[in-house]
């Protein structure tokens, strides 16, 4: 039921939507939802997808998944829900400077790794090789959101959401690489940019914690370009990024707006992605690491495969096994999957 009070929050905030930028997402402009919801009293759509997605125990379980450094000593290394408060923060800051819808921005940034597999990209990788399908993170997340969540019945949610969180994910070439295709919205454009940003900048902290690598050891062209320290880099980054696609935002929507980088500062960030590729993804130490996550992968996935009647929750029973393992393995977090291996006795452990 409607109070006079709830009334007037909702008034205020359709009011507040009316003055973001022309380029912004509206709700008023969307298709909605799958399965039609009342409006809830005190908040837009977005924002309830936003807070449904802080709720699910697949964003719970990211403070326990790998971003690059398995099994790290340090408590200070990025888990994998470290980097997405890091890139909501980034996302937000620059949808705000735009006016764009913030609730949106953030509702992606929250829900674009959902899908991550234990042991980072590494066992993404494997999971790819092992099923019929292949297996991609992002993919995986959007599963999360419209099937797995809640025993099967999803969390319904907007269009524009599950839209961004599928689209996030780049090609190698460049964080301006379209992989997967360009969200329609410039909220969805955001956090895909925002993503690189956080992700370049505090891997090059893990990896100096780590002693792969010094701030020095970082190419001229980046720290000429991008700063010679975190802050500044993460800045220059935003600020250009807002810089250069004011002129999008200022627009009414359509298929052609771009959230940017300007040409320099892309060069720059693509230059300091290959060193990281070179100098911290693909080291020894790290390949080492993913190598043995990768056999825990292999092995967890086999056996549930052959015994899916061991599963426990995060999958549907009427599923194919091979897909019903896939879900619970890719689900689980670092610590969780080795003990999983070491209790059954599996040769990835």
């Amino acid at each position: 039921m409607v109070s006079p009070t709830t009334a007037r929050v909702r008034a205020a905030l359709e009011a507040r939507e009316a003055l973001l930028a022309p380029g912004a997402a509206r709700e008023g402009d969307s298709p909605g939802r799958e399965r039609p919801e009342p409006p809830d009293p005190l908040r837009l759509a977005w924002q309830v997808d936003r807070d449904r997605i802080i709720h699910t125990r697949a964003f719970r379980r990211l403070k326990h998944k790998t971003q690059v450094f398995v099994a790290p000593d340090s408590d200070h290394v990025v888990m994998r829900m470290t980097h997405t408060i890091e890139v909501q923060q980034i996302a937000r800051t620059i949808a705000r400077a735009l006016g764009l819808d913030e609730d949106l921005t953030e509702a992606i940034a929250l829900g674009h790794d959902l899908g991550h597999t234990p042991f980072g990209h590494a066992g993404e990788e494997q999971l790819a090789r092992l099923l019929p399908d292949g297996f991609r993170h992002n993919v995986q997340s959007l599963r999360i959101v419209e099937v797995l969540e809640r025993d099967g019945r999803g969390l319904n949610l907007m269009p524009e959401t599950r839209e961004g969180i599928v689209k996030h994910s780049k090609e190698l070439a460049s964080v301006a690489a379209e992989g997967w295709g360009v969200a329609s919205t410039l909220e969805g454009q955001v956090v895909k940019l925002a993503d690189s940003i956080a992700y370049l900048n505090h891997d090059i902290e893990d990896a100096v914690r780590a002693g792969l690598l010094h701030e020095a050891d970082l190419p001229d062209a980046v720290h000429a370009t991008l700063g010679a320290t975190h802050s500044q880099r993460i800045d220059r980054l935003v600020t250009d990024c807002v810089e250069t696609s004011q002129e999008a935002a200022s627009r009414p929507r359509t298929a052609e707006g771009r959230i940017e980088l300007s040409g320099a500062v892309l060069h720059a960030t693509d230059e300091l992605r290959a060193f990281l590729f070179d100098r911290v993804y693909l080291a020894p130490p790290v390949m080492a690491a993913a190598e043995h996550g990768q056999r825990v992968i292999e092995a967890l996935f086999t056996h549930y495969e052959r015994h899916p009647e061991q599963i426990e929750g995060f999958s549907l029973p009427d599923d194919p096994p091979w897909r019903r393992a896939a879900d619970y393995v890719s689900g689980m977090t670092d610590g969780y999957a080795l003990r999983r291996a070491a209790d059954l006795g599996l040769a990835g452990e």
